[in-house]
Protein backbone atom coordinates (compact mmCIF):
# COMPACT_ATOMS: atom_id res chain seq x y z
CA UNK A 1 0.00 0.00 0.00
CA UNK A 2 1.44 3.55 -0.47
CA UNK A 3 1.07 6.41 1.47
CA UNK A 4 -0.40 9.78 1.23
CA UNK A 5 1.36 12.96 1.27
CA UNK A 6 0.00 16.73 1.47
CA UNK A 7 1.40 18.37 -1.70
CA UNK A 8 0.12 21.56 -0.83
CA UNK A 9 -2.08 24.19 0.84
CA UNK A 10 -4.48 26.78 -0.16
CA UNK A 11 -6.81 29.21 1.81
CA UNK A 12 -9.40 32.36 1.45
CA UNK A 13 -10.40 34.41 3.57
CA UNK A 14 -13.28 37.01 3.39
CA UNK A 15 -12.25 40.76 3.51
CA UNK A 16 -14.99 41.61 5.80
CA UNK A 17 -13.85 42.44 8.98
CA UNK A 18 -16.47 42.44 12.13
CA UNK A 19 -14.31 43.37 15.57
CA UNK A 20 -15.66 42.70 18.99
CA UNK A 21 -16.52 46.08 19.20
CA UNK A 22 -18.68 45.75 16.34
CA UNK A 23 -20.75 42.91 18.37
CA UNK A 24 -20.80 45.37 21.25
CA UNK A 25 -23.09 47.55 19.08
CA UNK A 26 -25.41 44.43 18.10
CA UNK A 27 -25.90 42.34 21.56
CA UNK A 28 -25.09 42.47 25.33
CA UNK A 29 -21.49 41.87 25.54
CA UNK A 30 -18.31 43.60 25.47
CA UNK A 31 -14.76 43.23 24.05
CA UNK A 32 -13.47 41.67 27.05
CA UNK A 33 -15.70 39.27 27.68
CA UNK A 34 -15.81 37.51 24.29
CA UNK A 35 -11.20 37.67 24.73
CA UNK A 36 -11.64 36.52 28.31
CA UNK A 37 -13.78 33.23 27.46
CA UNK A 38 -13.00 32.56 23.71
CA UNK A 39 -9.57 34.27 23.04
CA UNK A 40 -11.60 35.82 19.71
CA UNK A 41 -11.07 39.28 18.95
CA UNK A 42 -12.40 39.57 15.31
CA UNK A 43 -13.95 37.17 12.62
CA UNK A 44 -14.74 37.62 8.83
CA UNK A 45 -17.77 37.95 7.21
CA UNK A 46 -18.39 36.89 3.35
CA UNK A 47 -19.55 39.50 1.10
CA UNK A 48 -23.47 39.55 -0.09
CA UNK A 49 -23.66 38.15 -3.64
CA UNK A 50 -20.66 35.34 -2.80
CA UNK A 51 -21.61 31.73 -1.91
CA UNK A 52 -19.57 28.37 -0.22
CA UNK A 53 -18.66 27.47 -3.57
CA UNK A 54 -16.96 30.98 -4.24
CA UNK A 55 -14.99 30.56 -1.16
CA UNK A 56 -13.83 27.13 -1.65
CA UNK A 57 -12.99 26.91 -5.33
CA UNK A 58 -10.76 30.29 -4.30
CA UNK A 59 -8.51 27.75 -1.34
CA UNK A 60 -8.90 24.83 -3.81
CA UNK A 61 -7.19 27.08 -7.00
CA UNK A 62 -4.25 27.91 -4.00
CA UNK A 63 -3.75 24.45 -2.52
CA UNK A 64 -3.54 23.35 -6.31
CA UNK A 65 -1.02 26.42 -7.16
CA UNK A 66 1.40 25.74 -3.70
CA UNK A 67 1.69 22.30 -4.91
CA UNK A 68 2.31 23.11 -8.77
CA UNK A 69 -0.63 20.94 -9.95
CA UNK A 70 -3.29 21.98 -12.28
CA UNK A 71 -6.71 21.59 -11.53
CA UNK A 72 -7.07 19.32 -14.94
CA UNK A 73 -4.67 17.10 -12.62
CA UNK A 74 -7.89 16.78 -10.11
CA UNK A 75 -9.18 14.14 -10.05
CA UNK A 76 -11.16 13.88 -6.55
CA UNK A 77 -12.79 16.49 -4.79
CA UNK A 78 -14.01 16.36 -0.69
CA UNK A 79 -16.04 19.57 0.79
CA UNK A 80 -16.67 19.41 4.28
CA UNK A 81 -19.40 21.95 5.38
CA UNK A 82 -22.27 22.30 7.02
CA UNK A 83 -23.34 25.10 4.87
CA UNK A 84 -23.53 24.23 1.39
CA UNK A 85 -24.64 26.32 -1.40
CA UNK A 86 -27.96 25.03 -1.83
CA UNK A 87 -28.97 21.12 -1.11
CA UNK A 88 -27.84 19.89 -4.04
CA UNK A 89 -26.01 19.49 -6.15
CA UNK A 90 -22.71 19.01 -3.81
CA UNK A 91 -21.31 22.54 -3.24
CA UNK A 92 -18.16 20.30 -4.58
CA UNK A 93 -19.71 20.01 -7.93
CA UNK A 94 -19.81 23.47 -8.26
CA UNK A 95 -16.31 23.56 -6.83
CA UNK A 96 -15.27 21.47 -9.54
CA UNK A 97 -17.08 23.25 -12.51
CA UNK A 98 -15.44 26.76 -11.08
CA UNK A 99 -11.85 25.01 -10.89
CA UNK A 100 -12.47 24.28 -13.95
CA UNK A 101 -11.21 20.08 -12.94
CA UNK A 102 -12.05 17.42 -15.25
CA UNK A 103 -15.18 14.64 -14.49
CA UNK A 104 -13.87 13.10 -11.91
CA UNK A 105 -15.62 12.40 -8.19
CA UNK A 106 -17.09 15.07 -5.96
CA UNK A 107 -19.37 15.29 -3.25
CA UNK A 108 -19.80 16.82 0.00
CA UNK A 109 -19.82 15.50 3.50
CA UNK A 110 -20.72 16.75 6.82
CA UNK A 111 -19.08 16.47 10.25
CA UNK A 112 -19.11 19.95 11.27
CA UNK A 113 -16.43 21.61 12.76
CA UNK A 114 -14.55 17.83 12.20
CA UNK A 115 -15.47 18.18 9.10
CA UNK A 116 -11.83 18.61 7.28
CA UNK A 117 -10.52 15.74 9.66
CA UNK A 118 -12.94 13.43 8.00
CA UNK A 119 -12.46 14.36 4.67
CA UNK A 120 -9.03 14.20 5.15
CA UNK A 121 -9.13 10.74 6.35
CA UNK A 122 -11.40 9.90 3.45
CA UNK A 123 -8.83 11.16 0.83
CA UNK A 124 -6.19 9.30 2.46
CA UNK A 125 -7.87 6.53 1.90
CA UNK A 126 -8.57 7.26 -1.96
CA UNK A 127 -4.90 7.48 -2.40
CA UNK A 128 -3.66 4.88 -0.41
CA UNK A 129 -6.07 2.21 -2.47
CA UNK A 130 -5.08 4.23 -5.93
CA UNK A 131 -8.54 5.29 -6.61
CA UNK A 132 -7.39 8.71 -7.19
CA UNK A 133 -4.05 9.85 -7.71
CA UNK A 134 -5.05 13.96 -6.51
CA UNK A 135 -7.85 14.57 -3.88
CA UNK A 136 -8.82 17.74 -3.40
CA UNK A 137 -9.75 18.10 0.47
CA UNK A 138 -12.08 21.56 1.06
CA UNK A 139 -12.99 22.45 4.50
CA UNK A 140 -15.32 25.89 4.19
CA UNK A 141 -17.89 27.10 6.62
CA UNK A 142 -20.45 30.69 5.70
CA UNK A 143 -21.60 30.46 9.43
CA UNK A 144 -22.55 34.04 9.28
CA UNK A 145 -25.66 33.00 7.30
CA UNK A 146 -26.71 30.48 10.22
CA UNK A 147 -26.11 32.73 12.88
CA UNK A 148 -28.78 34.46 15.31
CA UNK A 149 -27.32 38.06 15.48
CA UNK A 150 -29.41 38.21 18.71
CA UNK A 151 -27.81 35.53 20.83
CA UNK A 152 -24.72 36.67 21.86
CA UNK A 153 -23.88 32.78 22.94
CA UNK A 154 -23.08 32.39 19.47
CA UNK A 155 -23.04 34.75 17.48
CA UNK A 156 -19.97 35.97 18.71
CA UNK A 157 -18.19 32.71 18.33
CA UNK A 158 -17.82 31.74 14.67
CA UNK A 159 -16.79 33.40 11.22
CA UNK A 160 -16.69 32.56 7.80
CA UNK A 161 -13.41 30.98 5.84
CA UNK A 162 -12.24 28.49 3.72
CA UNK A 163 -9.30 26.24 3.63
CA UNK A 164 -7.92 23.37 0.91
CA UNK A 165 -4.91 20.64 1.11
CA UNK A 166 -4.34 18.89 -1.95
CA UNK A 167 -3.79 14.97 -1.17
CA UNK A 168 -1.00 12.42 -3.50
CA UNK A 169 1.03 9.16 -3.54
CA UNK A 170 4.09 9.96 -1.22
CA UNK A 171 7.48 8.64 -2.45
CA UNK A 172 9.07 6.42 -0.01
CA UNK A 173 6.34 5.94 2.49
CA UNK A 174 4.62 7.69 5.12
CA UNK A 175 7.33 7.25 7.64
CA UNK A 176 9.50 9.60 5.38
CA UNK A 177 7.17 12.09 4.51
CA UNK A 178 2.94 11.63 4.82
CA UNK A 179 -0.21 11.23 6.68
CA UNK A 180 0.38 8.36 9.46
CA UNK A 181 -2.84 7.87 10.08
CA UNK A 182 -6.36 9.53 10.81
CA UNK A 183 -8.85 8.72 13.36
CA UNK A 184 -12.78 9.63 13.50
CA UNK A 185 -15.30 9.20 16.10
CA UNK A 186 -18.93 9.94 16.86
CA UNK A 187 -21.42 9.90 19.09
CA UNK A 188 -25.24 10.64 18.39
CA UNK A 189 -26.31 11.06 22.05
CA UNK A 190 -25.25 14.29 22.22
CA UNK A 191 -26.77 15.63 18.98
CA UNK A 192 -28.85 18.39 20.69
CA UNK A 193 -25.96 20.36 22.27
CA UNK A 194 -25.05 21.46 18.56
CA UNK A 195 -27.89 21.87 15.89
CA UNK A 196 -29.38 23.68 13.51
CA UNK A 197 -32.69 22.30 13.41
CA UNK A 198 -34.55 24.16 10.52
CA UNK A 199 -33.74 23.21 6.76
CA UNK A 200 -33.80 19.63 6.61
CA UNK A 201 -36.55 16.94 6.07
CA UNK A 202 -38.10 16.86 9.81
CA UNK A 203 -38.44 21.14 9.90
CA UNK A 204 -38.89 21.65 6.01
CA UNK A 205 -37.60 25.85 5.23
CA UNK A 206 -41.50 27.01 5.61
CA UNK A 207 -43.17 30.14 7.05
CA UNK A 208 -43.46 28.75 9.97
CA UNK A 209 -40.38 27.50 11.01
CA UNK A 210 -38.79 31.08 9.62
CA UNK A 211 -41.07 32.10 12.65
CA UNK A 212 -39.65 29.47 15.29
CA UNK A 213 -36.26 30.83 14.25
CA UNK A 214 -34.95 27.14 13.64
CA UNK A 215 -32.74 27.72 10.74
CA UNK A 216 -29.96 28.80 13.40
CA UNK A 217 -27.07 27.53 15.23
CA UNK A 218 -28.87 26.19 18.54
CA UNK A 219 -25.68 25.15 21.27
CA UNK A 220 -25.19 24.24 24.73
CA UNK A 221 -21.83 25.57 25.70
CA UNK A 222 -20.82 24.17 28.41
CA UNK A 223 -21.41 20.79 26.80
CA UNK A 224 -20.17 21.33 24.17
CA UNK A 225 -17.09 22.86 25.83
CA UNK A 226 -16.49 19.69 28.43
CA UNK A 227 -16.86 16.99 25.64
CA UNK A 228 -14.42 18.87 23.32
CA UNK A 229 -11.99 18.82 26.09
CA UNK A 230 -12.00 15.63 26.51
CA UNK A 231 -12.91 13.96 23.22
CA UNK A 232 -10.45 15.61 21.56
CA UNK A 233 -7.47 15.21 23.83
CA UNK A 234 -8.63 11.53 23.48
CA UNK A 235 -8.15 11.71 19.52
CA UNK A 236 -4.77 13.07 20.36
CA UNK A 237 -3.61 10.52 22.66
CA UNK A 238 -5.06 7.70 20.00
CA UNK A 239 -3.62 9.06 16.90
CA UNK A 240 0.48 9.35 19.46
CA UNK A 241 -0.05 5.27 20.82
CA UNK A 242 -0.98 4.45 17.08
CA UNK A 243 2.28 5.24 15.82
CA UNK A 244 4.66 4.79 18.56
CA UNK A 245 4.77 8.14 19.13
CA UNK A 246 4.85 10.22 22.66
CA UNK A 247 3.64 14.34 22.90
CA UNK A 248 6.75 15.15 23.17
CA UNK A 249 7.37 13.84 19.47
CA UNK A 250 5.30 16.24 18.25
CA UNK A 251 6.54 19.46 16.55
CA UNK A 252 3.65 21.32 15.66
CA UNK A 253 -0.68 21.09 16.77
CA UNK A 254 -3.33 22.43 14.40
CA UNK A 255 -6.11 22.03 16.17
CA UNK A 256 -9.62 23.33 15.58
CA UNK A 257 -10.10 26.63 16.82
CA UNK A 258 -13.14 26.80 18.27
CA UNK A 259 -12.23 28.28 21.61
CA UNK A 260 -8.86 29.21 23.59
CA UNK A 261 -9.66 27.46 26.29
CA UNK A 262 -10.50 24.41 24.67
CA UNK A 263 -6.89 24.25 23.38
CA UNK A 264 -5.57 24.92 26.65
CA UNK A 265 -7.64 22.34 28.12
CA UNK A 266 -6.42 19.71 25.39
CA UNK A 267 -2.70 20.76 25.93
CA UNK A 268 -3.17 19.62 29.27
CA UNK A 269 -4.56 16.60 29.15
CA UNK A 270 -2.27 15.33 26.22
CA UNK A 271 1.13 16.72 28.36
CA UNK A 272 1.81 19.52 25.20
CA UNK A 273 2.87 23.11 25.38
CA UNK A 274 1.10 25.70 24.20
CA UNK A 275 4.22 27.21 22.30
CA UNK A 276 3.72 24.26 20.31
CA UNK A 277 0.08 24.80 19.12
CA UNK A 278 -0.40 27.37 16.06
CA UNK A 279 -3.15 29.81 16.91
CA UNK A 280 -5.04 32.31 14.69
CA UNK A 281 -8.31 31.94 16.64
CA UNK A 282 -8.23 35.70 17.63
CA UNK A 283 -8.11 36.61 13.91
CA UNK A 284 -10.75 34.88 12.51
CA UNK A 285 -12.99 33.06 15.54
CA UNK A 286 -14.06 29.25 15.18
CA UNK A 287 -14.57 28.57 11.03
CA UNK A 288 -15.81 24.84 12.60
CA UNK A 289 -14.48 22.48 8.98
CA UNK A 290 -12.36 25.61 7.63
CA UNK A 291 -10.35 26.38 10.79
CA UNK A 292 -7.64 23.26 10.09
CA UNK A 293 -6.54 23.66 7.34
CA UNK A 294 -6.54 27.05 7.41
CA UNK A 295 -4.45 27.69 10.17
CA UNK A 296 -1.99 24.44 8.42
CA UNK A 297 -1.92 27.05 5.46
CA UNK A 298 -1.10 30.45 7.40
CA UNK A 299 1.77 27.84 9.01
CA UNK A 300 2.99 26.60 6.00
CA UNK A 301 3.23 30.08 4.43
CA UNK A 302 4.74 31.84 7.59
CA UNK A 303 7.57 29.31 7.42
CA UNK A 304 6.38 27.51 10.74
CA UNK A 305 6.39 24.27 8.79
CA UNK A 306 9.44 22.15 7.71
CA UNK A 307 9.89 19.17 5.72
CA UNK A 308 10.45 16.32 8.53
CA UNK A 309 8.51 17.75 11.63
CA UNK A 310 5.65 16.41 13.01
CA UNK A 311 2.28 17.87 12.27
CA UNK A 312 -0.81 16.55 15.00
CA UNK A 313 -4.38 17.74 13.39
CA UNK A 314 -7.24 17.14 16.21
CA UNK A 315 -11.11 18.46 16.07
CA UNK A 316 -14.39 18.27 17.32
CA UNK A 317 -17.66 19.31 15.91
CA UNK A 318 -21.24 19.23 15.87
CA UNK A 319 -22.95 15.56 16.20
CA UNK A 320 -20.54 15.34 18.34
CA UNK A 321 -17.89 14.29 15.77
CA UNK A 322 -14.57 14.56 16.02
CA UNK A 323 -10.77 12.91 15.26
CA UNK A 324 -7.41 13.57 15.01
CA UNK A 325 -4.29 12.85 12.42
CA UNK A 326 -0.82 12.67 12.77
CA UNK A 327 1.14 13.54 9.55
CA UNK A 328 5.19 13.49 8.84
CA UNK A 329 5.87 17.43 6.88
Amino acid sequence: MIATRILGTGSAIPGKVMTNHDLEKMVATSDAWIRERTGIEERRILEPGRATSDLAAEAGAKACASAGVSPSEVDCIIVGTVTPDMPMPATAVLVQQKLGAPVGAAFDMSAACAGFIYGLGIGDAFVKQRMFKRVLVIGVEILSRVLDWKDRNTCVLFGDAAGAVLLGPAEGGARKRGIFSTHMFADGSHWEDLYIPGGGSKHPTRPESLEQNLHVVKMQGKAVFAHAVRNIAAACETALESNGFKAEDVDLVVAHQANLRIIDGVAQRVGLPMSKFYLNIQKYGNTSSASIPVALDEAVREGKVKEGMTLLFCALGAGFSWGSALVRW
